[in-house]
């Protein structure tokens, strides 16, 4: 169901120079500068009486700006009172410590007890931002500081952020095998053709930057510090598992317990009863969209990761004489 939009205004002349979209976002702030990109793709725009579909097109200021357009009326979710472990909350964004098994937002098979859910609960007027305010997401079971905006000018700033790569998100995971040194991984995702559920590298997919480096070895585990450069669905698990060195129970992704010869029933069972990737957002650092401040969180380590590595620990040290690559 679509929703009648009828907007006019004046450019203003200081936005001498700018483009139609930037400056269109700029005076009306409660839509998004990709919505309004669209609505001048589909030619939804008059500049001055006369059809306008250049988001490029420079402005000159003074010119009258009438948007007829139409928004399709976003499903209605409800909203639920479920825990949020809130790490920080202004006036225009939060930030939260997600645990696992908490999706993000509703979907196939997961129609409510979401995120999305939760925020509508917590604050009602989030109900007018796009997805509830959501910016980016994590997996249902990787854990970790995600930011949401409360007002739609906090959210499109965030996203012209995210798509800048401003914000800067780094993660601990363990994998599997022995890994010599960091590097980076750069290469395309995309939908696997066949497995709908999965992504995988592609030529054709959208580009894809993972950082990583060490921090420290195990027997036959590695434990890694990454860095998003950008945000592709279950990018991290993807570009590990295509160098051979998938995440410790991502199951998905070929991350099946491979304990290491010798290894103890006690160690042998901690890896069977590790059922999620272990992968964890420990750090997230933005300019704030609103002051422009710079700010920066970071998200202990959950139990279930620390108990994962204690494991490895035990056994690393139980085994250390042994291991030839010392």
């Amino acid at each position: 169901m679509a929703q009648p939009v009828k907007l006019t205004t004046t450019v203003s002349e200081t936005q001498l120079g700018q483009r139609l979209d930037q400056a269109l976002a700029e005076l009306f702030p409660d839509y998004s500068r990709s919505r309004i990109k669209e609505w001048i793709l589909d030619q939804r725009v008059l500049l001055n009486g006369k059809l306008c579909d250049k988001p490029k097109e420079k402005v000159l200021g003074g010119e009258t700006v009438v948007i007829d357009a139409e928004i399709e009326v976003e499903s209605r979710f409800e909203p639920q009172d479920i825990a949020l472990n809130i790490v920080y909350e202004d006036d225009d964004i939060l930030v939260i410590n997600k645990p696992r098994d908490f999706v993000v937002h509703p979907g196939a098979g997961n129609p409510d007890g979401t995120v999305l859910n939760a925020l509508l609960h917590y604050y009602p007027p989030i109900a007018d931002v796009p997805r509830a305010g959501i910016v980016h997401r994590l997996d249902k079971d990787t854990t970790g500081l995600m930011v949401v905006a409360k007002t739609v000018p906090a959210q499109t700033r965030l996203v012209e952020s995210l798509q800048r790569r401003e914000i800067t998100r780094e993660y601990e995971a363990v994998a599997i095998g022995h890994m010599t040194a960091g590097g980076t991984v750069e290469e395309p995702i995309s939908r696997h053709p066949t497995r709908r559920t999965h992504m995988s590298v592609h030529p054709m997919g959208k580009p894809a930057v993972t950082h990583y480096r060490i921090m420290e070895h195990f027997r036959a585990h590695t434990r890694l510090r990454l860095r998003l450069e950008t945000g592709r669905t279950h990018q991290i698990r993807v570009h590990m598992a295509h160098i051979t060195h998938p995440l410790v129970g991502d199951q998905l992704y070929g991350g099946r317990p491979r304990p290491p010869k010798g290894a103890s029933e006690n160690f042998i069972q901690a890896l069977r009863k590790f059922d999620r990737q272990a992968l964890h957002a420990t750090m997230l650092r933005l300019y704030h969209p609103i002051s422009g401040i710079e700010m920066e969180w970071h998200a202990p380590i959950p139990q279930d990761m620390l108990d994962l590595i204690a494991a490895l620990r035990a056994d690393y040290e139980e085994h250390k004489e042994q291991i030839d690559w010392l």
